[in-house]
C-alpha cells in the first residue's frame, strides 16, 4: 500500500527554528493553493491502493474542515482508500476547537499530531510559538471530546535555557494528558535561524538585555544525552514503546505512514516542495507556494527535480532508516530484497560498536540500542 503526503505551507507565526517550506497564511492564496492540490491529486492517482494520508506543514489546520473534505476526497478518487486508512492531521494548539476539531474528524481525519513543544511558557515564547503549555492541554482534551481516539504530541529537548528537569517536568505533562504517540525531537538549529542568531546575541551581550543571558544557552552534549534516555525511561514506566530513535507509542499506534519511511515504503507527496518515492523513482516538487500554485493552472509539470536510485542508494537508504527502529534490520527480509546480507558485509566494521553496547545482534537482525542511538550519526557514517 502506498502512503499519500499532502502539504499545506501556511503558518499563523514562523518559528524562530524553523527550516521547513512554509510562508504566513494568506486566505485568497490558501484557497487557489486548495484547488491546484485537489487537481493535482486527481490528475496523478491511478486507482492504487493507499493505507495512509498525512496532512503535514506548516499548519495544516489552519485549512477549513470543509478544504480537507475535499481534499480527503481527492485523494479517495484518485487512489483506493482502505476502510481503516489512517488520516493524519498536523495541528497547532492556537487553531483548534473542540467544535472545529469535531468538524475536522466529520472530515475523515482519523488522527492528530498535536505540535506542543514544551509545556514551559517561556521556552515557548523563546522557540516562536504562539501558544501556552495550558492551551496546549486544552487542545489534547479536545481532541478527546471532538471523538479522536488518536492523539501524538510532538516535544522538543536541549531548548535554550531548557534544563533536565524543566525537561523532565514537559514529559511528565505530556504523560499526564495520555496521548497514544509521542514524537520526541532534538532541537536542530540551521544556519541563519531567527533563534540561532538571538542565542549568538544574548551570549554576547548584545541582545539589549545586558549580560549574556543563561537562558538562551543550551545545556552541555552530556545533558542532553541524559535528557534523552531519562526521558524515555519515564516513557516506559508510563507504557509507552520506544519504536524509533524519536518516536514513542501505546499498542497499535506507532505511526503507520512514518513507518512507510523507515522500511523502504512508498509514498506519494503532493504540494509545493513535497517529496515522492515510488519504486527506484525519487522526484520533489517546486518549493515556491505561488510558483506552484501557477504551475497546476497552467498546466505545467510541478516535479522541480528528479532521478533514479541505483542499487547502491537503495541498500544505503535501507540502512540508514532502518536503524532508526528499534527492531533494527532483519537479515533474511534485507537479503531478500536487496540481495545481500547486511551482516556479513557491514558486521565487522560494527565489531566495535557491538563491543561498546551502541549496536546490538541476534541471529536474525541487528540494530541499534539507546546508546547507539544517541551517536546514530558517527555509526552510520560506517556505510558511506
Amino acid at each position: 500500500m502506498i502512503g499519500l503526503y499532502l502539504h499545506i505551507p501556511f503558518c499563523q507565526a514562523i518559528c524562530s527554528y524553523c527550516n521547513f517550506n512554509r510562508g504566513l497564511f494568506d486566505a485568497g492564496l490558501k484557497s487557489r493553493y486548495v484547488s491546484a492540490l485537489a487537481r493535482e491529486i486527481l490528475g496523478a492517482g491511478d486507482g492504487q491502493g493507499a493505507d495512509t494520508v498525512f496532512f503535514g506543514g506548516g499548519t495544516p489546520s489552519l485549512l477549513e474542515p470543509a478544504d480537507v473534505a475535499v481534499l480527503v476526497e481527492a485523494c479517495a478518487s484518485a487512489y483506493a482508500l482502505t476502510a481503516d486508512a489512517e488520516i493524519t492531521l498536523e495541528t497547532n494548539p492556537e487553531t483548534v476547537t473542540i467544535e472545529r476539531l469535531a468538524a475536522f474528524r466529520a472530515a475523515g481525519v482519523n488522527r492528530l499530531s498535536i505540535g506542543v513543544q514544551s509545556f514551559d511558557d517561556a521556552q515557548l515564547r523563546r522557540l516562536g510559538r504562539i501558544h501556552t503549555a495550558a492551551k496546549a492541554g486544552a487542545a489534547v482534551r479536545a481532541a478527546r471530546a471532538a471523538g479522536f481516539d488518536n492523539v501524538s504530541l510532538d516535544l522538543m529537548f536541549w531548548l535554550p535555557g531548557q534544563s533536565r528537569a524543566s525537561w523532565l517536568d514537559s514529559v511528565g505533562a505530556a504523560i499526564s494528558l495520555a496521548p497514544d504517540h509521542l514524537s520526541l525531537y532534538l532541537l536542530e538549529l540551521y544556519p541563519n535561524a531567527p533563534l540561532k542568531e538571538a542565542m549568538a546575541r544574548a551570549e554576547t551581550g548584545t541582545s539589549g538585555v545586558g549580560n549574556p543571558d543563561t537562558e538562551w544557552r543550551q545545556s552541555a552534549d552530556d545533558e542532553a544525552a541524559d535528557m534523552y534516555l531519562e526521558g524515555l525511561a519515564l516513557f516506559d514506566q508510563a507504557g509507552f514503546a520506544q519504536y524509533e530513535i524519536s518516536n514513542v507509542a501505546r499498542s497499535g499506534r506507532v505511526s503507520r505512514h512514518n513507518l512507510k519511511y523507515w522500511t523502504g515504503g512508498e509514498w506519494r507527496g503532493f504540494g509545493c516542495g513535497a517529496h515522492s518515492t515510488v519504486g527506484m523513482r525519487r522526484w520533489k516538487n517546486v518549493a515556491s507556494t505561488s510558483d506552484y500554485v501557477a504551475a497546476i493552472d497552467d498546466d505545467r509539470e510541478v516535479v522541480a527535480a528528479s532521478s533514479t536510485l541505483t542499487h547502491s542508494e537503495q541498500v544505503g537508504d535501507a540502512l540508514f532508516t532502518g536503524l532508526r527502529l528499534s527492531a533494527g534490520i532483519n537479515r533474511a527480509d534485507f537479503a531478500h530484497r536487496y540481495g545481500l546480507d547486511p551482516w556479513e558485509r557491514y558486521g565487522r566494521d560494527l565489531a566495535s560498536c557491538v563491543d561498546a553496547g551502541l549496536v546490538w545482534h541476534a541471529d536474525d537482525r541487528f540494530g541499534l540500542s539507546r546508546e547507539g542511538m544517541l551517536l546514530s550519526n558517527e555509526i552510520l557514517a560506517l556505510f558511506v
